[in-house]
């Protein structure tokens, strides 16, 4: 493939971080405003892949995915060799795959959506839905897995401390606001808003991620690790 043919590809690739991390917010956020009887303070995400118009939200994590699995392939093109590079994107491949588990996986009708289910945690699950919370697993922990890792690669890397700080920061509120959310819809809490803070830091982060490789192609490079 000529060079410029390859880079043109790269890019793409690369940009596909930006657009699954801003549009998969844009989507839920305006799913959730519009649909009737949905209450995002305290019903999840994947919640909207339920009842009418449930379409959207399966959409939105399987495109999503599909985009995440791409920046990770571009990633693997674009970033130089060094501390975290392959253990990066492998977890970014694997936090897009377990977007598409999710949405082809729906989750069972509970936390009173839609409008008649049982309320809060259910007590027994389909297979589905217990794989559906199993590919909701492997979506938290590797995105906040890879933002740790990608925080020490940036630790190495001179003028890129404020970028290590940020992915350190991102690992933790992914994790941190994770595990609040199970907490909170165990005790009737308002888990949606807490797993909206957890969702929004980690594809913000990997917005923005995608939009620093874009701006710096040519990375300093690092002994590999």
């Amino acid at each position: 493939m000529p060079h410029r043919e390859a880079d043109t590809l790269t890019r793409s690739l690369l940009a596909a971080g930006a657009v699954g991390g801003f549009g998969f917010i844009i989507v839920w956020l305006v799913a959730g405003a519009i649909r009737p009887q949905y209450d995002p303070l305290y019903q999840p995400v994947s919640a909207l892949s339920l009842g009418p118009g449930g379409w959207v939200q399966i959409t939105n994590f399987i495109v999503t995915g599909i985009l995440m699995v791409a920046f990770a392939i571009g990633s693997r093109r674009g970033l130089t060799p060094g501390r975290g590079a392959t253990r990066g994107r492998i977890l970014i491949g694997a936090f897009g795959i377990g977007l598409i588990g999710a949405g082809v996986l729906v989750m069972d009708p509970s936390y009173g959506y839609p409008p008649g289910a049982p309320p809060g945690i259910p007590t027994t699950q389909s297979v589905r839905g217990q794989l559906h919370d199993m590919a909701s697993l492997v979506v938290f922990a590797c995105l906040s897995a890879a933002a740790f890792v990608f925080g020490r690669r940036f630790a190495t890397q001179p003028g890129s401390r404020i970028w290590a700080a940020y992915s350190f920061l991102t690992a933790l509120l992914v994790a941190a606001f994770f595990i609040a959310a199970g907490a909170a819809w165990f005790g009737g809490g308002p888990g949606g808003l807490f797993q909206r803070v957890s969702i929004s830091a980690g594809w913000i982060w990997v917005g923005l991620l995608s939009i620093r490789m874009l701006r710096r192609p040519n990375s300093p490079r690092l002994d590999s690790r």
